[in-house]
């Protein structure tokens, strides 16, 4: 078997701590130290590093005091912030979408979505089906750059809601019947109301999860 050169190394050390960040395993503010990292994973330091500027570029870590990294965390005012942005992404998605002459094939699709979000059980998984749910909207909007852009707001949302778990009651912005007014007004092909909708969808849940930040 070929050893595996420090880039796939590097790789695997990604999906490792990535995953670790969005299970909740590294929670918000913890420090992701280089030495016992490295020794989990049997891996280089210099490896390590690689690993963790790279979770700096996509948002998830910070570099606090001392240039220590740390897990993201986000003030209420940048939850609020990302939330809007999120949004406007979003209201650009359902206008063309709501053009597109494939919007019932898509509306399919998002029901389809929302039928697996309904059955998800566990936070994490809830938490995916939600994002997944946004990301498809994105997707059939048939903007690859509007889908780029988001992607990159994917990762600070997952430790934001994540942070704010604990305590709160999730079941309505994480739930199907709260994402099927978005469907409805694709469906009828409003792209007033849906634009109004994402505007709704996206405050409630930048409120909700400023609650305890």
């Amino acid at each position: 078997m070929p050893s595996l050169d420090r880039s796939t190394l590097r790789e695997r050390a990604l999906v490792v701590l990535r995953s670790a960040i969005f299970s909740g395993q590294y929670a918000p503010g913890d420090h992701l130290g280089e030495v016992e990292i490295a020794s989990r994973l049997s891996i280089s330091r210099g490896t390590v590093r690689e690993a963790l500027r790279h979770l700096e570029q996509e948002g998830l870590v910070t570099a606090g005091l001392r240039g220590m990294l740390r897990v993201r965390v986000l003030s209420p005012d940048e939850v609020r912030e990302l939330y809007r942005v999120r949004g406007a992404l979003e209201a650009l998605a359902v206008t063309e979408l709501i053009a597109s002459p494939r919007r019932q094939e898509a509306v399919g699709a998002l029901e389809a979505a929302l039928v697996k979000l309904n059955g998800a059980t566990g936070l994490v998984e809830r938490i995916d089906l939600d994002l997944g749910f946004h990301a498809l909207l994105c997707e059939l909007s048939g903007n690859t750059m509007l889908l780029k852009a988001w992607r990159q707001l994917e990762g600070p949302t997952r430790v934001v809601v994540m942070s704010a778990a604990a305590g709160q009651d999730r079941e309505v912005t994480l739930s199907a019947d709260h994402h099927r007014p978005i469907v409805r007004a694709i469906e009828q092909g409003d792209a007033q109301a849906a634009r109004a909708v994402i505007d709704e969808h996206m405050l409630e849940a930048a409120e909700r999860l400023t609650v305890q930040s």
